[in-house]
């Protein structure tokens, strides 16, 4: 039943996204899972055994996320709630609509580029330049298609809404405490290496469905090159497909926190003058890989 139901629920998100008149009235659920985060983060963070107590958390998180998923299942509402959750917590609506506002802000000025991209990175962006810009939002397009969407829609697959949940309890829980920090090294390392395991799969699922989609059958032997010169296991793959399917080439340095970092290049025979262009260019690339996605599914329920 579940990839009946995901079918109207990613036309769902892919129509509305994240409407403002509902969430500056309402909490997102992504939003009410980090506010649960951060209260167990500020609570028991602190003191001895921190890897234990993180450990602990993450499994009361994901069997809590498990079984609220599996009571949702049982209502007697025909998966009516379940597509509307299941939609709220589809990416790729939202995800286009950030991406692609950085190539307006890059097309209007440097400065309202840097802006909008500072939106959608974590790294420093004072002093980006325009290739900087347009590659930072074109990477964190491929990491979060496969995060926001692909994901997502592969434990739903795999899993029903318990398996949903339970992947964005943990990714939202990766992105918040799950760094190399002082804080946050050893309490943040089972959501972290959880979430590592999750998107094994779905990111290079994302690098397989983006190759494809665009006709790509040649990008197999540079993605397995470039991919493991991620920092990250999972997000070199989807990076290094958007990079080869754009003809551009992505990572390369970069600064975090005013400290340089030489980062090595991916698809380094790809262009370096990307463009706002390219940032359409993968914005219609993320679109493109929605529809695989759509179309597999209805197979799915056709099967």
């Amino acid at each position: 039943m579940s990839a009946a139901l995901l079918l109207p629920a990613m036309l769902l998100d892919a129509a509305l996204g994240e409407p403002k008149w509902l969430w500056t009235r309402w909490p997102h659920p992504a939003v009410l899972m980090g506010r649960l985060i951060q209260a167990i983060d500020d609570r028991i963070n602190q003191g001895a055994a921190r890897q234990m107590k993180g450990t602990a958390a993450m499994a009361v998180l994901g069997a809590g996320a498990w079984g609220l998923g599996m009571a949702i299942e049982v209502l007697p509402d025909f998966g009516l709630i379940e597509i509307i959750l299941v939609a709220m917590l589809l990416a790729q609506r939202s995800l286009v609509d950030h991406v692609a506002a950085v190539a307006r802000g890059l097309r209007e000025s440097p400065v309202q580029g840097r802006r909008m991209v500072a939106r959608i990175v974590g790294r420093d962006t004072a002093d980006m330049d325009g290739p900087a810009i347009a590659r930072a939002a074109i990477e964190s397009a491929a990491e979060n298609l496969s995060d926001g969407v692909v994901a997502p829609l592969f434990w739903y697959l795999v899993a029903g809404l318990p398996g949903l949940l339970l992947y964005k309890i943990t990714n939202t829980a990766d992105s918040m405490i799950g760094h190399r920090t002082p804080r946050h090294e050893a309490f943040g390392w089972a959501a972290a290496r959880f979430d590592d395991l999750l998107n094994l799969i779905p990111a290079r699922l994302t690098a397989l469905l983006l190759a494809l989609a665009h006709g790509r059958f040649d990008a197999g032997p540079v993605i397995l090159r470039d991919a493991p010169l991620h920092r990250s296991p999972n997000a070199g793959w989807p990076e290094a497909a958007m990079a080869v399917v754009l003809g551009v080439a992505l990572s390369g340095p970069r600064s975090y926190h005013g400290q340089s970092r030489n980062f090595p290049w991916v698809y380094p025979e790809g262009r370096r003058d990307a463009g706002p262009a390219d940032i359409d260019a993968a914005c219609r690339a993320l679109w493109r890989a929605w529809a695989a996605m759509l179309i597999l599914t209805f197979v799915l329920v056709l099967i």
